[in-house]
This record gives C-alpha cells, sequence and structure tokens, in this order.
C-alpha cells in the first residue's frame, strides 16, 4: 500500500530537519505522519515502523532513551527483527546502563547481518560491563535471545575461485558450521594457531583460533584462546573464553584453571579460589592447582 498523501512529504521533511541536528522538530515531523497512518493498520506496518525508527533515532540524539526504548518496540512488533530499531534500542538501553538487554539486541542484530562492525563493538562493551557487574557467571542471568527467522538473515553468495571470501560466507550469521568441511576447517585453524602459539606469536593465534570458533565452538579452542589471552594480560576476555569452555565441558580442568588464574590477576580471589577447589573436586593431586591455591591463600 502507497503511504497516504502527505505522509511521505513529512517523512522527507522529518529527514531535513534530522540532517539540520533540528531533533525535536523532526521526531514532530515523524509523529505526524503516524498519525496520519494510523487509520490504515496493518496495512501501514512497513511504513509505521520506519517512522517509529526515524522517530526513535531523534529522541536517542536528544537523550530521550526511554522515547527511543517505547518507539523501537512499537516498530519491532510491526515489522520484527528491523537492524536500525535494535541498533537504536540497544543504544538507548546502553545509556539506560539496561546492559543485558542491550547486549541481547546487539546479538540479535548479528544474528541478522554479521558484518556490522557497531553490533560486534557493542557486544564487546557490554560483555565487559556484564562481567564487572555481574562476575563470571553474567550470561546465566541473561534473558533469551530471539532466534532470528532464515527469512529474515542477510544471506551471503559463495565468491568466485580466488576471490575474497565474506565475513559471514563458511559460517553464515557467526552460527557454527557443523558440516563435515566446517569442523575440518575449524580443525585446521586450531592447529594452525597451536603452531603460532609454540611460535609466541599469540595475537596471531587468537586470530586463528577466533575463525575456528566461528565454525565449530570447541572447549579447547576456548581454552587455547584463553591461553593467548593470558599471556597478553587481556583477563578479562581469559575469564570469558574459559567460562563458554566450562559451558561446554563443566569439569575441564585447563578452563578452570586458567580462569582462576585471569581471576588471580584481576584481583577476584574469592572466584578464583572457587575455581581452584572445583577443578581439584576432579583431579585433587594437581600440583599447579595446589600451588596456585597456596598462592591465593596469602594474596
Amino acid at each position: 500500500m502507497e503511504a497516504a498523501p502527505g505522509v511521505s512529504a513529512l517523512r522527507r521533511a522529518g529527514n531535513e530537519e534530522f540532517r539540520r541536528g533540528q531533533y525535536g522538530p523532526a521526531a514532530a515531523l515523524y509523529g505526524r505522519a503516524l498519525a496520519l497512518l494510523e487509520a490504515a493498520g496493518e496495512a501501514a506496518a512497513a511504513e509505521r515502523s520506519v517512522l517509529l525508527s526515524n522517530r526513535a533515532a531523534c529522541h536517542l540524539k536528544d537523550g530521550a532513551c526511554g522515547l527511543c526504548v517505547s518507539d523501537c518496540s512499537r516498530a519491532l512488533e510491526l515489522v520484527p527483527f528491523g537492524i536500525k530499531p535494535l541498533l537504536r534500542r540497544a543504544a538507548a538501553y546502553e545509556a539506560l546502563e539496561r546492559y543485558q538487554l542491550a547486549y541481547v539486541d546487539y546479538k540479535t542484530v548479528l544474528q541478522i547481518d554479521c558484518t556490522i562492525q557497531s553490533a560486534h563493538d557493542g557486544v564487546n562493551r557490554m560483555t565487559k560491563a556484564l562481567l564487572e557487574k555481574d562476575g563470571v557467571n553474567w550470561r546465566e542471568k541473561l534473558p533469551p535471545i530471539p532466534t532470528v527467522p532464515i527469512s529474515a538473515q542477510t544471506r551471503w553468495s559463495v565468491p568466485s575461485v580466488g576471490g575474497p571470501a565474506s565475513p559471514c560466507e563458511t559460517a553464515p550469521l557467526g552460527k557454527p558450521d557443523h558440516t563435515a568441511a566446517g569442523t575440518e576447517r575449524a580443525q585446521t585453524l586450531r592447529e594452525e594457531g597451536n603452531v603460532l602459539v609454540k611460535k609466541g606469536n599469540h595475537k596471531k593465534a587468537i586470530e586463528k583460533y577466533s575463525e575456528s570458533l566461528k565454525l565449530k565452538q570447541e572447549c579447547a579452542t576456548y581454552t587455547n584462546r584463553a591461553l593467548c589471552y593470558l599471556t597478553l594480560k587481556q583477563y578479562k576476555e581469559a575469564v570469558q573464553d574459559c567460562t563458554e569452555a566450562l559451558r561446554l565441558e563443566p569439569n575441564n580442568v585447563k578452563a578452570f584453571y586458567r580462569r582462576a588464574q585471569a581471576l588471580k590477576e584481576l584481583k577476584d580471589y574469592k572466584s578464583s579460589i572457587a575455581d581452584i577447589n572445583s577443578l581439584l573436586k576432579t583431579e585433587p593431586k594437581n600440583t599447579a592447582a595446589l600451588r596456585l591455591l597456596q598462592e591465593l591463600s596469602r594474596a
């Protein structure tokens, strides 16, 4: 259905005000356009969703984050999995320090299109914020992340031979590739990472492990990358990887030990001791763990 008479003109005028930095007037123009469309109901759902998302951008610029969340939520009810309203709502949640909800929205965006850098950056910021706020078990407190239907996902075609692979080609949307080829490629990448670790090139090794994890989430890959992060003194990232490893293998000794090491460096001695005690239930005579426990008792 075409927009009602005057709606297109109001939206263009709103866009122009927005470009000029006049966010209040722009929001008012989008609101007038929305009012004209209300009578059209479901027939104008897509147009209403765009206008709500545009008005939400105005609210976000003006710091009215609650209004931004409200408009984005309404836009997403009309047209689910819209990238712009999801990103704008995530930014508003972040400004409101509602980090769990922001994380969910950023992760949802990456399911739709894994090439959006602002969503990757948002996930990284929220991960750090939640780790500081809720500790190593922050993921357990997250609300569920919606599953994006295939129809809403951005797909990538296979590039020509010799051409560059798109970021999502091998594992669309950052999801694991459970095919035999994907598993084999993941193993190869992990082994390449292991070689780089032996050469002392931990930054390059992290890149290989990260590529491998995009194809197949394996405990050993997470613990290997955690070791690299420990070496580079990126302790929060090491904690996160060990937590992921323990989600896959709840009694993994390396994951407990390396997380305990990272937590010790972060001065979270209580959590570090808890990890060592968990490890010792599996391997009571683990000398490295017993030595670390002695160090922690003196900390």
